[in-house]
């Protein structure tokens, strides 16, 4: 059973870093997956949130920090090394079928760490600001999910491998929003006390 879903895994990997290569994908996958490209969106993030909520937007700032904090060294220290999969692009077996669009890196596959992270923002952001502004839901599940792509594009992820870590970064957004907006019920009801 395990042999057979891994077998799937790899093909699906193939059809999109093989099949599905195009010059456009060639040129904006690598700048998707790219940390430092998303540095204006977290400078407006966190802009937007302290002028707009003053004490409790850097309240929400210190969570979302957390979030990813939590969210990073967790897969990246724990589950990485826990389970250690290679990365397709340095698998001996395949690593030469491999259409590598970026440098591989000696760290391990499983389970993507930017799928984690930029999951983990994206819900973390969609519970917190979903009764606002309805199309956050849309915008941030798809940004969080074509870095995702990107990362079995370029190479240096297996499918599973994006699966596993959006999913679990999901969570993790999930739960510290939950205890964000515990927090603040809490202190608004103690403050009209």
């Amino acid at each position: 059973m395990i042999d057979s879903i891994l077998h799937f895994d790899q093909e699906i990997f193939f059809f999109i870093n093989k099949t599905l290569g195009n010059p456009i994908f060639d040129w904006i996958m690598p700048i998707l997956r790219n940390k430092y490209v998303w540095i204006p969106l977290y400078i407006a993030i966190i802009a937007f949130s302290i002028r707009r909520y003053r004490l409790k937007g850097l309240y929400l700032i210190l969570f979302l920090s957390a979030t990813v904090g939590f969210a990073d060294f967790t897969s990246a220290k724990i589950l990485k090394p826990t389970f250690e999969r290679v990365r397709p692009c340095n698998d001996e077996t395949i690593k030469d079928m491999v259409n590598a669009r970026v440098g591989c890196g000696s760290g391990k596959s499983f389970p993507s760490t930017h799928a984690t992270d930029h999951f983990a923002i994206a819900v973390f952001l969609i519970v917190i600001f979903r009764r606002m502004w309805k199309s956050i839901t849309a915008i941030a599940l798809i940004w969080a999910g074509l870095i995702s792509f990107a990362q079995i594009y370029v190479g240096v992820h297996y499918p599973i491998d994006v699966t596993v870590g959006a999913i679990y970064g999901s969570l993790i957004g999930f739960l510290f929003a939950k205890l964000y907006n515990r927090y603040f019920l809490l202190e608004t009801h103690v403050k009209t006390n």
